[in-house]
């Protein structure tokens, strides 16, 4: 009996506005060009990955955040969202999600995860339960390709899950803030024993700014440098995939999903 092929689980986290969502839009098309299934999820409160993969506005209309849905949250849990305390269920059904309340768009299914709004250090809720239960469910048990842009930390990934995560890719770019956010990141990451964090450096303009990133995260692999384009502003304005209207972007990024594969 063949061995079943493993598919490639990354998440992608950064500073604010480092552009991290135009990666994952990026390897999220360049993978699915290479035949693979590719679910792309958005779990970042700044939810615009749909942008960054040019779905269409009808079919952005069709989606709610999962966080958001106070009906599938009690059906599921046993409590309503945003309660703190009590009983509810923490291990819900979630199989059934990703198919149900997701887009489909040019081979990539999207999801968009949503905010929890945190009711204190340590809080656990019927909202949290779910998304944690449903990172697991497409980590561990979907055989698709995940690409999962996250906020600036590690909020919906919990041990189990991040043992499933094949790379953490922490966007910077060419600045101090960027470089210590990557610091933190490695930092918490590593508490949930996750080794594998890698940092791709983006809006890189000449050998300096590839020299500053390089020498500023040592301890880092590098995976690639994205350049800065002007392309990618103009497909953000434009609301179309970035993967459509820069193609040096994509060159770059095809290489980071080949060194990704390599690893």
């Amino acid at each position: 009996m063949a061995e079943k092929k493993r598919v490639a689980k990354i998440a992608i986290t950064g500073k604010g506005g480092v552009g991290k969502t135009t990666l994952a839009g990026l390897l999220a098309y360049i993978f699915a060009a290479q035949g693979e299934n590719v679910i792309a999820i958005d779990a970042d409160p700044d939810a615009n990955l749909a942008s960054a993969l040019g779905f269409p506005p009808e079919l952005v209309e069709q989606i709610t955040p999962i966080a958001a849905m106070d009906d599938l949250i009690y059906e599921r849990t046993g409590a309503q969202r945003g309660t703190t305390g009590g009983f509810f269920q923490i291990n819900p059904r979630v199989d059934d999600i990703p198919d149900r309340f997701s887009a489909v768009h040019r081979g990539i299914r999207l999801l968009v995860l949503g905010t929890v709004k945190k009711g204190g250090a340590g809080c656990i809720c019927p909202e949290s339960a779910l998304l944690r239960s449903l990172m697991v469910n497409l980590l561990l048990h979907r055989n698709e390709v995940v690409i999962a842009d996250m906020e600036a930390g590690i909020e919906h990934l919990g041990r189990a899950t991040a043992q499933a995560v094949d790379a953490m890719i922490v966007v910077v770019e060419p600045g101090r803030r960027s470089v210590q956010t990557a610091e933190t990141i490695r930092r918490l990451a590593g508490d949930l024993g996750l080794t594998r964090v890698f940092v791709v450096g983006n809006k890189v303009r000449n050998d300096e700014d590839r020299r500053f990133i390089a020498e500023n995260l040592p301890d880092f692999k590098v995976l690639g440098y994205l350049p800065f384009s002007a392309d990618a502003i103009r497909s953000d304005l434009e609301g179309k995939a970035v993967y459509d209207i820069a193609p040096d972007l994509v060159a770059e990024a095809e290489k980071i999903a080949a060194a990704l594969r390599g690893k």
